[in-house]
């Protein structure tokens, strides 16, 4: 009895965990693809150079992963092709086990990315959780007569499902690529006030690790024994730390970072050049065009770009982009915004408007947000 029940527990556990992981994933497509990326990056370095030939493919193996992870939840859970399903489970948690594992070990990918940018695990973290799961889906292994004796469901209306699960999920990775994630999880989402998270949100606390004749010391506050050897600072409160800590915006003249929380502004982002969708810029500068011819409330436009000057001076001019430039990191920009370009309002530092440049908004939406 205790077995059927566990069997059941495990059962409805790694169903809805592989369900809820890939949705999460789904949700922001190429939020995941960059993660893939940063392990190809990683294996190239460790193992071989081929791990880059994967990286123009990345965005397509993040949707086939995710979906794989959803539609396999829910065969599952309709316990359709129960042991097929099951080992093929199997196989994927091996996969990510080891994965999570050599990050954690050799501290390679500081964030797995398993549930996206809505939960954030250590390494150990997600090792942990891989583990667990892996003991979990081999007991379902061994006891699937347990689910089986449940009741079968209709083979055809369970393969429905999974067929109506595969369908959900590639429907939903296509239209959030083509837009922007349905819920959106990062330090920049509508309604952050930008400078308020480049600051700490209460006093950070430290604990310093010392050595004095061969031996580790802690220390609430830096001694005043000269005798002591400094190794570390250790935080203690690190989620009261800025949760924003690498935004900065800059030109030849200077730090501009300031200045990007001064008034309403809207900030078009465009990462990369040579990937930038030209299309996109005739609806963008008719946008800039009537900001400029009706300046109540006044909306200054900037343009905020990774590509080098050179790079850029070249582009500005074929897409008749006028409006002054600045330079940021591709990181920050990916993280910002997932399409290129892409268009993020301000308010005084807050964030009242997110686009991506297949949803250019109109002048007036764009007054509204800022009256």
């Amino acid at each position: 009895m205790a077995l059927r029940l566990f069997s059941r527990f495990a059962w409805i556990v790694v169903g809805a965990l592989f369900i809820f992981s890939g949705l999460i994933k789904l949700n922001d497509p190429v939020g995941t693809a960059i993660k893939l990326e940063e392990y190809f990056e990683v294996f190239s370095a460790d193992f071989s150079t081929v791990f880059l030939s994967f990286k123009p493919f990345a965005l397509y193996l993040s949707i086939f992963l995710s979906t794989l992870e959803v539609v396999l939840g829910v065969a599952l859970l309709v316990r359709w092709k129960l042991n097929t399903v099951l080992w093929l489970l199997l196989f994927l948690i091996l996969f990510f086990t080891s994965l999570t594992f050599y990050s954690a070990y050799f501290n390679k990918v500081t964030d797995c990315g398993c549930f996206g940018d809505a939960i954030k695990l250590t390494p150990w973290q997600s090792f942990t959780k891989d583990v667990i799961l892996l003991v979990l889906i081999l007991v379902l292994l061994f006891t699937q007569r347990h689910l089986v004796s449940l009741g079968q469901m209709n083979r055809g209306v369970a393969g429905a499902m999974v067929v109506v699960a595969l369908l959900f999920s590639v429907g939903i990775s296509v239209y959030a690529y083509q837009h922007e994630p349905f819920l959106d999880f990062r330090a920049y989402r509508v309604g952050a006030n930008i400078p308020k998270l480049m600051k700490p949100s209460a006093p950070l606390k430290y604990q310093y690790i010392m050595e004095k004749g061969g031996e580790e010391v802690t220390f609430e506050s830096y001694p005043t024994d000269t005798t002591y050897k400094f190794k570390k600072m250790v935080p203690l409160n690190p989620e009261d730390g800025p949760k924003i800590t690498d935004f900065n915006i800059w030109n030849d003249q200077g730090d501009f970072t300031k200045e990007m929380f001064q008034g309403n502004r809207l900030l078009i982002l465009v990462k990369d050049v040579k990937k930038a969708d030209h299309e996109s810029f005739r609806e963008i500068n008719a946008l800039l065009a009537g900001l400029e011819k009706n300046p109540n409330p006044k909306v200054v436009p900037v343009v905020i770009t990774s590509s080098s000057s050179q790079e850029f001076d070249v582009f500005r001019h074929e897409v008749n982009l006028s409006a002054p430039y600045y330079f940021a990191d591709a990181t920050v920009l990916k993280t910002m915004i997932r399409s290129n370009p892409g268009l993020l309002l301000f308010r005084n530092g807050v964030v009242v408007g997110k686009w991506h440049y297949n949803d250019i908004p109109e002048l007036q939406e764009v007054q509204a947000l800022v009256k």
